[in-house]
């Protein structure tokens, strides 16, 4: 309809001008006259026109449809959003309900699955007989010799050499993979539940051996309980997990520790950390200052060895006894009549991290005097304090391409927690417990040259001081201390049968190392990494001025998959 009434005001037009041309003419006396070519040539213009108005005409139709589908299709989109919304939250509900059954409380539990799959090498230029997790303390130095029969019938002897000194080392490893469970609730808004389970394979059973079957057993790592009351800035864990002391990389946060960057599953020579059952409450302000205490689980770990002809005051002590029920007989337990206590600050003031901690701890002895030479006799405990003070910083030199790691350590009694496990303690001449002095520190740089390859070098020490007294017979007595009478003179003589009876004074190791992260993807990621390590053992100085060191030099690889 509209088409043609265009097409009719166009052709009205024209005769309009058909009309008015002759009239303009004759006032002009002249004729004006249309041929049929120029009428035929006007009509395909009014044809064209229409066709114009026609194809005008479909299009807007098209479109019209065309919205009007589009809008029946959001419709039914929506009501299938809305359809699709309802059963989510049906089922939400229901398994939100399910799992509160099961743990006894309201909400819903997420689940989260962590810890890799590890095939490793450890190759080192002095065999110490570890797997993948080194023993500072045992390097061997060339002195050392055994006797053993000569197949004579005589039954003539001989002396063997037997130190590993000149013996390198290579092992092929599974047992750090790792595997982890945690589970979080919210019991309401601000008030959260933790629990964590992390276990690897280190654990090595009195039958547990390389011979055949490789059978290494599972072992606790981490199994602990956390609240946090976020309205109250109220933290407070139980179970067992990192000690107190070991840096975090913001606040005290369980699941935050900054660990050196290395293979050995001993981590770095002055590194300063335990994993143990604790109870501990953290109070935070504003998530940016931190202030927490521990009550961990105590062992003396080390007894220095009293060198000499001291004879503890004519007195029979321990500071040991046998391991009892759930422990391998094999083992042995510390006296120890309260925990070890720690208290650390923690501060996040917008670059960097900071920590300063305490420890303190208490040492017991049981002590039997001889009735020898008018001795008293009796059975008694001694004890001792021991403690220190210690510091930890992370440190974004240049943000997410260059972090410096800094920690350290200085007190007495605290070998147990540095990584090479120098001695807690010695003896007094009453056969009190005497805490060592001793001082650790470790620092690591990392440089993050891209998302996928992370290349780290780090340098730690760990020292104790030596300690002398005189028994009561005026013979020397203690620890690490020349006048008691050790010679290091043959330490560096292979196969020597004597002259190397010294005390361990101090461990230190520089590594360098890097971590490729070569497949990171939706199956996880897959890396590698290598390292070299140079570790020194130093043994105490003697009369004769000797302080003889021990190196290894150790290379390891790494290949894991971290399917989570």
């Amino acid at each position: 309809m509209r088409s043609k009434m265009l097409t009719v005001a166009i052709a009205a037009g024209l005769g309009l001008t058909s009309v008015t041309a002759p009239v303009s003419a004759q006032s002009s006396n002249k004729k004006v006259t249309v041929s049929a070519s120029e009428l035929a040539q006007m009509k395909a213009e009014i044809q064209a026109l229409e066709q114009k108005v026609q194809d005008l005409e479909s299009q807007q139709q098209a479109q019209q449809q065309a919205q009007v589908e589009t809008a029946q299709s959001v419709q039914a989109t929506q009501a299938q959003v809305q359809a699709t919304q309802k059963q989510v939250a049906a089922t939400t509900t229901m398994v939100q309900e399910h799992k509160g059954d099961i743990l006894g409380g309201t909400g819903g539990v997420k689940w989260t699955f962590g810890g890799f799959l590890a095939a490793e090498t450890a190759y080192r230029s002095r065999d110490t007989a570890d797997d993948i997790a080194t023993k500072f303390t045992a390097i061997p130095f060339m002195g050392g010799t055994s006797t053993a029969p000569i197949n004579t019938s005589s039954g003539a002897t001989t002396t063997y050499p037997v130190t590993n000194a000149r013996n390198n080392q290579f092992v092929y490893s599974a047992r750090q993979s790792r595997l982890s469970i945690k589970a979080e609730g919210d019991i309401n808004d601000s008030t959260h539940v933790t629990g964590y389970y992390e276990t690897d394979f280190l654990g090595g059973a009195q039958t547990a051996n390389m011979n055949e079957s490789n059978s290494f057993n599972m072992r606790i790592r981490q199994l602990w309980t956390s609240i946090d009351w976020n309205d109250y800035g109220l933290h407070a864990l139980a179970g067992q997990a990192w000690s107190l002391m070991t840096l975090d990389s913001v606040g005290i946060t369980p699941g935050k520790e900054v660990l050196p960057p290395t293979i050995d599953a001993q981590y770095g020579a002055g590194f300063n950390w335990a994993r143990q059952t604790q109870l501990r409450l953290v109070k935070d302000w504003d998530k940016k200052w931190w202030l927490g205490v521990s009550v961990e689980n105590p062992q003396t770990a080390g007894i220095g060895a009293t060198a000499g002809t001291g004879t503890k005051g004519y007195a029979t002590t321990t500071a040991t006894v046998g391991a009892g029920s759930l422990y391998d007989t094999l083992n042995s337990v510390s006296l120890n009549q309260i925990p070890d206590i720690l208290v650390k600050f923690a501060a996040d003031p917008g670059w960097g991290h900071y920590e300063l901690f305490g420890i303190s701890r208490e040492f017991t002895t049981r002590v039997t005097p001889t009735t020898a030479n008018g001795g008293p006799g009796g059975t008694t405990n001694q004890t001792a304090h021991g403690g220190g003070f210690g510091f930890g910083m992370v440190l974004p030199l240049v943000p997410k391409v260059l972090d410096l790691q800094v920690s350290g350590m200085s007190g007495k009694g605290i070998g147990r927690y540095g990584t090479a496990g120098l001695n807690d303690i010695t003896y007094t001449t009453s056969g009190a417990p005497h805490p060592l002095k001793e001082n650790m520190a470790l620092g690591t740089l990392t440089w993050h040259a891209s998302d996928t390859f992370d290349l780290y070098v780090e340098g730690g020490r760990e020292q104790q001081d030596s300690y002398q007294t005189v028994g009561v017979n005026g013979l020397p007595l203690g620890y690490g201390a020349a006048a008691l009478g050790y010679n290091n003179a043959n330490c560096g003589i292979y196969g020597a049968a004597t002259g190397c009876t010294g005390q361990n004074r101090a461990v230190s190791e520089q590594t360098l190392g890097f971590f490729w992260k070569f497949y990171q993807g939706k199956f996880g990621r897959v890396q590698f990494g290598t390292q070299f390590s140079h570790l020194s053992r130093q043994l105490f100085t003697d009369s004769k001025g000797n302080a003889p060191t021990a190196s290894d030099n150790m290379f390891f690889t790494s290949i894991r998959y971290y399917p989570f």
